[in-house]
């Protein structure tokens, strides 16, 4: 096939891929952006809970001008801002941007970006995920779209007979792997080295990097891998097994009077996604399939099973409010009081590491004891595993700077990382530590695409130097570079240290929370 970057159009780029001619956006910046890309089959009808399928390839030119439908879903939190033609299962597609002037013979590192949201909302067309600034610096990027809650990650008897691998669910991931594949053919005719990839995710973004990490299907597609705030170790580990997601599955069906597959499949999406937003109805995660997980990912990391890649990953200083522990001041006794309630016998083993002897410590415990048992003792876990039984090198960071004040009156930030407005819930009190999710846009040099916030000059400075770390480990597998502080390769032991990333603009390296987190090992992250 030969392919090239031109167009019949002034400033339009137009790119022959496998599924046929898209015709793309050159932005002011000159940055050469392709939005709706179809990287399988829609995923309705008779598709609806199969594996991918491919596309089916179109004559003439494609427009890639617009962001496509995001997956089915439900608002659920409040400070997603998408820049789609709204909600649908035809839903896989993806979005591609690429260095001004680029040719298939630049051969530009690539970042694959898998947006959070738990597996329930989100989508690829997000301002905080965009990928102009980053293909500024001379990365190829990717972001997708793939299948959520009851539609990506359903599972029952019949789907697991009618399936030749005799398996059911993960189809949200499946689709990850058709977007991984979809950029090995066809990334290098848009400027990206296809041996190149960095794979990276937030939250359920990150909880998929760890997916496709573990999972044989998706070996060999990428060459880097970055976490942020989410992995699947302790009791933050939702990959059930095959046996009880099929239960839930018929459970789910019963509850809304369909009694075949033949009948769910009948179902408009609308009623599926209301259903399944029910009080009381399942959670659909991942499952232990024996064909895209062989095992659970914890497992397969245990055994050094995964993919042998160099890891960047961390998590946030404020990853949840202690307000999901307790409702009231913080006092010392008060604190003492949680964690007798979440340690019993242990609790004054739990005071050794999260001291509680002055208000201002215990207020700070209950921060981090609510942060680590949501986020940040898996996100730790995971790097310690991959440390441990992997050759490569791993990069752990804590990112610990707090947003700034928002622009509006009357709008504060909430604990899912958004913004509450007046006439919403209560506020929580402001934060002094960075909350999930707050990094996104430091990370990606997005600050200036999300409007609420009235970020300032310190901002910008910790965003330069955050972006720079990850553009040097997306080129080379290794954050340091020429004027940054240097961070340390992670070692699973009492030497191991963490990048602090903070307000001052100084990131150093310190000891990780250890003591914390072998604590909590010891209770299954409880």
């Amino acid at each position: 096939m030969t392919s090239d970057i031109r167009s019949s159009t002034p400033g339009a780029p137009l790119v022959q891929t496998h599924g046929g001619a898209v015709l793309g956006l050159t932005l002011p910046s000159g940055i050469q952006t392709f939005r709706g890309i179809p990287f399988a089959a829609p995923p309705v009808r008779d598709l609806r809970w199969k594996p991918p399928q491919p596309v089916s390839a179109w004559s003439g030119v494609r427009p890639a001008d617009r962001f496509d439908q995001q997956a089915m879903q439900a608002r659920v939190f409040g400070d997603m801002m998408f820049r789609n033609a709204g909600i649908s299962e035809d839903c896989l597609y993806l979005n591609v941007w690429t260095p001004a002037g680029a040719t298939p013979e630049a051969a530009y590192p690539v970042l694959v970006y898998i947006h959070g949201g738990g597996f329930v909302a989100g989508d690829g067309s997000e301002p905080r995920y965009d990928g102009e600034s980053m293909a500024r610096r001379d990365v190829v990027v990717v972001t997708l779209t793939h299948r959520l809650g009851v539609f990506g990650f359903f599972s029952h008897p019949e789907l697991t007979a009618e399936s030749a691998r005799r398996a059911s669910g993960n189809y949200g991931h499946l689709d990850q792997v058709a977007a991984l594949e979809w950029v090995r053919d066809n990334i290098m005719q848009f400027g990206g080295d296809p041996t190149q990839v960095t794979l990276a995710g937030e939250s359920a973004g990150s909880f998929s990097v760890i997916a496709l990490m573990a999972s044989p299907l998706a070996r060999g597609l990428f060459a880097r891998a970055i976490g942020e705030s989410g992995a699947c170790f302790g009791k933050r580990a939702p990959v059930v097994a095959l046996a009880e997601s099929e239960r839930q599955g018929e459970a789910f069906a019963t509850s809304i009077g369909v009694a075949s597959l033949q009948e769910l499949r009948a179902r408009s999406a609308t009623e599926l996604l209301e259903a399944a937003g029910r009080p009381g109805a399942p959670r659909f995660v991942g499952t232990v399939d024996g064909w895209f997980h062989q095992l659970p990912p914890a497992a397969v990391f245990a055994a050094g099973a995964q993919a042998n890649v160099p890891l960047l990953a961390g998590w946030n200083s404020e990853e949840m409010s202690g307000r999901v522990l307790l409702s009231e001041e913080p006092t010392p006794d008060r604190v003492r009081a949680v964690l007798r309630e979440h340690f019993a016998g242990r609790a004054v083993e739990a005071e050794r590491v999260y001291p509680v002897s002055t208000a201002a410590q215990a207020a700070q415990s209950l921060t981090d004891l609510a942060g680590d048992r949501f986020i940040g003792y898996a996100t730790w876990k995971w790097l310690e595993e991959h440390t441990r039984t992997c050759g490569q090198s791993v990069y752990r960071y804590l990112y610990a700077h707090p947003r700034p004040a928002p622009v509006e009156a009357g709008v504060t930030p909430n604990l899912a990382g958004g913004v509450t407005r007046d006439g919403d819930a209560p506020p929580p009190p402001p934060s002094t530590g960075a909350v999930h999710s707050a990094e996104i846009e430091y990370a990606l040099g997005n600050l200036p695409l999300n409007p609420v916030f009235a970020w300032t000059p310190d901002d910008f400075a910790v965003s330069r130097i955050m972006q720079e770390y990850f553009l040097n480990f997306i080129r080379a597998g290794d954050p340091n570079g020429v004027g940054l502080p240097e961070w340390p390769v992670g070692r699973p032991d009492a030497s191991g240290q963490v990048m602090r990333l903070r307000i001052d603009r100084v990131p150093s390296a310190e000891p990780d929370p250890r003591a914390r987190y072998l604590f909590l090992d010891a209770t299954d992250g409880r």
